[in-house]
């Protein structure tokens, strides 16, 4: 006999397809926190396992776009996958910043698989506000 701890909201069905696996487009979201500063906004976005090089920050018309990139392993040579979690592949997102910030304005910093940007506040921004997501296939 096996006892499974009794949670109020167990939803069978539900729990089994919030998962990764029937939900792709999950396991390619950039996840990102996004801290306002007097002067300032820090965009701090997790990318493990991607190397610096890979990874591309432009402005452009008041967007500030990430997009990154790293390739699979060889694991699959060895045997195969019984669940896949980590993404291989391509993602970017983008954040409208405003009109009146350049690619200069924006620092950048990667250090342990989390991407650090600081934004300047300028006159006319009020706030950053997230755009698009956009899924890019293998």
């Amino acid at each position: 006999m096996m006892l499974i701890p009794r949670r109020n909201d167990f939803d069978l069905l539900g729990d089994l397809f919030d998962d990764t696996f029937f939900n792709k487009s999950e396991s390619k979201l950039m996840r990102t926190d996004i801290k306002e500063r007097e002067n300032d906004y820090v965009i701090d976005i997790d990318l493990p396992g991607y190397d610096k090089e890979n990874i591309k920050v432009k402005v452009n018309d008041g967007y500030l776009t990430i997009e990154a990139k790293t390739k699979g392993s060889d694991y699959e040579k060895d045997g195969k996958y019984v669940r896949k979690e980590r993404y291989f592949g391509e993602c970017s997102r983008s954040f409208y910043i405003g009109e009146n910030i350049k690619t200069e304005d924006v620092k950048a910093k990667f250090t342990n698989g989390i991407l650090s940007l600081q934004v300047p506040k300028k006159e006319q921004q009020k706030e950053i506000e997230e755009d698009t997501f956009v899924n890019i296939e293998e």
